[in-house]
């Protein structure tokens, strides 16, 4: 397996704190959006420094944090704890926090109160899971000055109903559903959208049918406006086989069984995603 060389990846030059407004400038300019799932204030200093612009408190806290085998546990008094440490922990970077299997699917007034929660404890934005049931929700939400963001394709709360971690939108028909979820998403007023394990040509197309919903990669190519990946995942720290989007950012391509310290590597990975080096589609693509 091939991997384009990296640059040497320097720290970032000063920037302002980061808004929906900023972040959808970036976009149009043509600037890839980076992101990385963060669960402790140290961390999220670390990839404040390194040029992060997204963090995602994710419920992936379950798999690297708490070591269970699926999000399905992760409760709503988990996510508001780890969001408000990375809340200390960064300054510049825009704070996105997952709401937990179980805390907004039974009603929009369920979903207020949850999402209420996580943004006293420091989020700017939260995430859920769910296409065209979800749109009542997400335009309560928005409705009520909190912004959303979707997550399409594979939805790791969904997993056992998905039938395990597949590529999702293949076929005709699974293709027709997510366009359709997504064009609903952006209706409703999502202002980002998370596409997971999805045919890269698929997500590139929703990218452009949806200039406004500022769409973030994992396993679904280069067309998206941004990517993210699990912290943990990035370090060579993810238990079990690798996924096939994932690269350990430590391994220094440029020197053969050199690796990289956390940072150094954080920061490579800013740097190839803002360059188009990574996500490689002969490599990471669907």
């Amino acid at each position: 397996m091939s991997v384009h060389p990296s640059e040497p990846a320097t720290a970032p030059p000063a920037r302002p704190a980061l808004n929906l407004v900023r972040l959808g400038e970036m976009a149009r300019r043509g600037e890839k959006l980076v992101a990385l799932t963060s669960y402790d204030a140290t961390f999220a200093r670390l990839l404040d420094d390194a040029g992060v612009d997204i963090q995602l408190v994710g419920d992936s806290l379950g798999n690297v944090i708490q070591g269970r085998s699926s999000t399905l546990p992760v409760s709503l008094e988990h996510m508001v704890y780890h969001t408000a440490c990375v809340a200390r922990g960064k300054q510049l970077s825009w704070l996105v926090a997952d709401m937990p299997f179980g805390s907004y699917e039974a009603d929009p007034r369920q979903a207020f109160a949850s999402a209420a929660q996580l943004m006293g404890a420091g989020a700017q934005m939260v995430k859920l899971e769910g296409g065209g049931e979800m749109v009542r929700t997400v335009r309560f939400l928005v409705d009520r000055g909190i912004p959303v963001c979707a997550h399409l394709g594979l939805t790791p709360q969904r997993v056992h109903a998905l039938g395990g971690f597949r590529v999702q939108g293949r076929n005709d028909a699974g293709a027709a559903l997510l366009r359709a979820d997504a064009a609903a998403m952006a209706e409703a007023g999502a202002a980002m959208l998370v596409l997971e394990l999805v045919p890269s040509t698929l997500a590139r197309e929703i990218t452009l049918a949806h200039p406004a919903m500022l769409s973030i990669g994992i396993g679904a190519g280069a067309g998206t406006a941004g990517q993210v990946l699990v912290l943990h995942d990035l370090l060579g720290l993810g238990a079990g086989k690798r996924p096939r989007f994932v690269r350990d950012f430590t391994r220094d391509p440029d020197a053969a069984g050199a690796t990289l310290g956390i940072a150094e590597a954080v920061r490579r990975y800013v740097a190839d995603v803002k360059a188009g080096r990574f996500p490689d589609e002969a490599v990471h693509g669907f």
